[in-house]
């Protein structure tokens, strides 16, 4: 996963856990041996790799703007 994860570096992405209430969003700035740094609105938040199921890249139309998403 850690491997999978450093694609996305510098990207927007929505991250799912496995208890499936939480989803975050941000740009992944770095990915370590266990945890994957995020950035949203200035914050910057630490999740564990563990728990991590899903990782995409947040999507967007065709214009290029996000779309928007029901978490």
């Amino acid at each position: 996963m850690i491997e999978l994860a450093k694609k996305f570096i510098d990207k927007e992405c929505l991250i799912s856990a496995f208890d499936g209430s939480h989803q975050y969003s941000g740009t992944i700035k770095e990915v370590s041996n266990g945890a994957i740094l995020i950035e949203n609105k200035g914050n910057i938040e630490a999740i564990n790799l563990d728990f991590v199921f899903k990782i995409r890249e947040f999507p967007k139309n065709k214009k290029g703007k996000k779309k928007s998403v029901i978490f």
